[in-house]
């Protein structure tokens, strides 16, 4: 039965962390490689999409505990739990989809999201990457560990059996359901550079999932 997204995952809430180092498939290796590829800056400004309970911030803040998280989520059970979980960092919590959450112009140093963009076509992310684009300073750059699928049959196939799905259970609004339709590695990077990114690199993989970066262009090169 699809549940929405934001209800998925507050009716999971509880044990929700442990789920996702022992299910995902190199989790414990991949939330602290996240990490450890944001800036090192003191009060480093970052944009979460999809925060979650922050499972890469808790990395995060070893390294820089000062950084100014700005976190993005539907689940407002989430949201609490990060703000629980990390009472005297500073952060600002936004309950809200990120397609429609307004973001501040060139003002983060970094964006972020970890396993949660895996549910959206090319065409939903290319205006949201542009949005993201022009919410980083100049040199800022987006870091995207996320689930990525195989081949164009395994993308094709799972969007349609999300829309049969929907059409099974009646579902005829736009609202976001959690079902997994991941784009290939390919696609993603296409979303990006049409979005404005200048380039797209794969930083590391572990099985289905992908790190890549998506760097806009560097500081003092912009133009004017």
């Amino acid at each position: 039965m699809l549940e929405k997204m934001g209800e998925f995952f507050d009716a999971r809430l509880d044990g929700y962390e442990e789920h996702q180092l022992t299910t995902i498939d190199s989790a414990r290796e991949f939330y602290p490689f996240t990490a450890g590829c944001l800036p090192r800056a003191l009060r480093a400004r970052i944009l979460d999409l999809g925060c979650g309970t922050g499972l890469e911030l808790g990395y995060y803040f070893e390294l820089v505990p000062t950084a100014e998280i700005t976190g993005v989520d539907l689940a407002p059970g989430m949201l609490k739990a990060l703000r629980d979980k990390f009472p005297d960092k500073s952060m600002t919590l936004i309950e809200g989809s990120y397609f429609d959450v307004p973001f501040e112009e060139r003002a983060f140093d970094a964006a972020v999201s970890v396993e949660s963009l895996h549910h959206f076509t090319m065409e939903e992310k290319i205006p949201l990457y542009g949005r993201v684009r022009r919410a980083l300073k100049p040199g800022g750059y987006l870091i995207l560990p996320d689930y990525f699928a195989a081949s164009d049959e395994e993308e094709r196939s799972r969007r349609e059996e999300l829309s049969r799905l929907k059409k099974e259970q009646g579902i005829k609004d736009d609202g976001f359901y959690h079902y997994d339709t991941p784009l290939t590695v390919e696609h993603e990077r296409q979303a990006l550079l049409r979005a404005g990114f200048t380039s797209v690199t794969v930083l590391k993989s572990w099985g289905p999932t992908f790190a890549l970066k998506a760097e806009t262009v560097p500081a003092g090169t912009e133009e004017r």
